[in-house]
C-alpha cells in the first residue's frame, strides 16, 4: 500500500512518533537523552516549531508540536534524525540505519484533542512500566506542564493557557486531568490516527482540513449496504 502524504499545514498541532528500527533501543546513557533533547530544541528554534509536550523513551520518542512555517515539522524531524544517528553510531561504534522508517504523525483538532494527546504523551512511561507516576519520569514535558519545572523545550499552546489565569492555575488544571485514566477508546483513536496518518478530529474539523488541503482526512467506509441511507451519507453519495 502506498504511503499517504503527510499533512503540511502550519498553525495546526501534530502528534509525532519516531521509533528505533525494529523497536530497538535508541537511548542508553544520560548523555544520549541530553543530546537528543538538545537537538530537538535546536531544530524547534531553527524551523519555527513550538513543542507543547514530549517524551523521550528508551526506544522511541513522541512530540506534540505546532509549526509556524511550511513543512517545519518535516525539517525538524529530518534534522534531529540525521544528527542523532551520526552521534549514536559514533558513540556506539556502529553503522547503518537507526530509525524505523518514516516518522508517524497525525494533525489534530486542538480544541478537542490537544490536552488529551499531551497527557497521552506524558503517560507513556507509566504505560511502559518505567514509573508509577508521570512526575517520576525526568525526560518528558510533564514537569513543565503539570509541576512548573523550567523546561526551555516546552511552549504552552493557547488551549493549555485557557486552563487558568495564572501559571499555577493552569498547571493545576492540567494536572487534574491525570486523575482520570484515558479511556481505551481514546487511546485507540490516538494510536490509529497517528500510525495511519489520518486527522484526529470530529467530522466538522476533518471537513475544514479537507477544504484547505484538498485531500481526504479519514479512511473511506468499508462494506455495508450500498443502498442504505447511512452508507450513502458516509460516502457523500446522498
Amino acid at each position: 500500500m502506498a504511503r499517504l502524504p503527510r499533512f503540511v499545514l502550519p498553525g495546526y498541532p501534530q502528534h509525532v512518533i519516531q521509533r528505533g528500527n525494529n523497536r530497538q533501543q535508541i537511548l542508553f546513557e544520560e548523555d544520549d537523552y541530553w543530546f537528543l533533547w538538545e537537538k530537538i530544541g535546536n531544530a524547534a528554534e531553527k524551523f519555527e516549531c513550538d513543542i507543547h509536550a514530549y517524551v523521550l523513551m528508551p526506544n522511541h520518542f513522541h512530540l506534540l508540536l505546532t509549526s509556524r512555517e511550511e513543512d517545519g515539522i518535516g525539517k525538524l524531524m529530518q534534522y534531529v534524525g540525521r544528527y542523532y544517528v551520526q552521534y549514536f553510531n559514533g558513540r556506539y561504534d556502529r553503522t547503518g540505519t537507526l530509525w524505523e522508517g518514516r516518522y508517524r504523525a497525525t494533525l489534530l483538532d486542538p480544541s478537542s484533542y490537544l490536552l488529551p494527546v499531551s497527557r497521552y504523551v506524558e503517560l507513556n512511561p507509566v504505560r511502559a512500566g518505567l514509573v508509577n507516576d508521570p512526575a517520576d519520569y525526568g525526560w518528558s514535558s510533564h514537569g513543565a506542564n503539570a509541576l512548573g519545572t523550567d523546561d526551555p523545550l516546552v511552549t504552552p499552546h493557547a488551549v493549555y493557557k485557557r486552563g487558568g489565569r495564572s501559571a499555577k492555575a493552569r498547571r493545576e488544571a492540567y494536572a487534574q486531568g491525570f486523575a482520570t485514566p484515558i479511556e481505551e477508546a481514546l487511546l485507540t483513536e490516538i494510536r490509529d490516527a497517528t500510525n495511519k496518518a489520518w486527522v484526529l478530529g470530529d467530522a466538522a474539523f476533518c471537513r475544514e482540513i479537507e477544504g484547505k488541503l484538498n485531500r481526504r482526512t479519514s479512511p473511506r467506509p468499508r462494506g455495508g449496504d450500498r443502498r442504505s441511507e447511512a452508507y450513502r451519507r458516509a460516502t457523500g453519495r446522498l
